[in-house]
């Protein structure tokens, strides 16, 4: 008699009634039930490898352990791997820092292992104490697919919230710039990274070729990938936008830039003539002009500003000004 066990996040049996039970064997086995077993993880619990060895093929047992994963969906050893990620709505986490989520799916069983809270497998578990289980394997997928992608598109629809404040604020005049467009376009980048592949993998998915699907679980399957699409346009004009936004900005501090250095040219084209005449009669040799002149210093303050309308006059008659 196996002495080892395990305590998963949650194990539940479901029958062909949609009955669910869950499981309480201190070492669950992976043998085919009548409906299908759910068995869900905390990969980074002491004894879920050993589990996974003791119970999944090797090829399954790797795929739930990585580290660090993309996501996929493959057949392999008659079963199906699938990789999905979650925006991580976890306390204290960004969303777009995404959270995986690892299934391994074979005839009556379902085994997943995640490192973060999923909220969208919590909602699966949830509709499972409530007596509505998902009826089979493949209503499970789409479920917890949907759930994702609905979690993806909020957050998604956040950020082009945030974009349009931004947009307002910099063309309004009287608003300060907005400073938070390199935040948003560095929360686009790390979404994208996970949800085009996450397309892939649901269109894979959807297909029904890597694990049989029904025609209900398929029209499911469809809308979610719809809606993964629409999110991913939306991420792609989002980003659009606040790289229009930024040029924007750049543009006017490259216009007040070249205005200030325009002002500052002015004034130092005015001032040199006046700068080389002061300069030359404050130099101290004999011989200089109007010393002995009770008049000499308005007479050459006076110069000075006839030379400074001089040169402000051929500013204008040059169009400078």
């Amino acid at each position: 008699m196996n002495s080892q066990s395990i305590v998963p996040v949650c194990a539940y049996d479901i029958d062909q009634h949609g009955v669910a039970r869950a499981v309480t064997e201190a070492w669950p086995d992976t043998k085919p039930h009548e409906g299908y077993r759910w068995l869900h993880f905390n990969r980074l619990d002491a004894t879920f490898e050993t589990w996974a060895t003791d119970h999944l093929p090797r090829a399954a047992a790797k795929a739930l352990l990585q580290s660090e994963t993309r996501p996929h969906c493959d057949a392999i050893q008659g079963g199906m791997i699938l990789n999905l990620r979650g925006v991580n709505l976890n306390d204290g986490a960004d969303a777009e820092d995404m959270v995986s989520i690892r299934l391994w799916v074979s005839e009556g069983l379902i085994v997943s292992a995640r490192r973060d809270k999923i909220f969208a497998l919590d909602a699966v578990r949830a509709d499972i104490d409530a007596g509505r289980p998902p009826r089979d394997i493949a209503a499970f997928l789409a479920a917890l697919s949907f759930g994702l992608t609905k979690r993806i598109e909020a957050v998604s629809l956040g950020l082009a919230e945030a974009t349009d404040e931004a947009e307002d604020r910099a063309f309004d005049e009287k608003s300060a710039p907005p400073a938070n467009i390199p935040a948003l376009r560095q929360s686009i980048i790390k979404l994208r990274r996970f949800v085009r592949p996450q397309a892939e993998a649901l269109i894979a998915l959807g297909s029904g070729t890597v694990w049989p699907l029904d025609d209900l679980a398929k029209g499911h399957l469809r809308e979610t990938i719809n809606r993964n699409k629409r999110t991913i346009e939306e991420l792609d004009a989002t980003n659009d936008r606040l790289g229009a936004i930024q040029d924007h900005e750049d543009a006017k501090a490259a216009t007040a830039l070249g205005r200030n250095t325009y002002v500052l040219s002015i004034i130092a084209a005015v001032f040199l003539p006046l700068g080389f005449l002061t300069g030359l009669f404050g130099i101290n040799v004999g011989g200089m002009p109007l010393i002995d002149s009770q008049a000499g210093f308005a007479m050459v303050a006076g110069g000075c500003v006839a030379i400074g309308a001089l040169v402000l006059l051929v500013f204008r008659f040059l169009r400078w000004l």
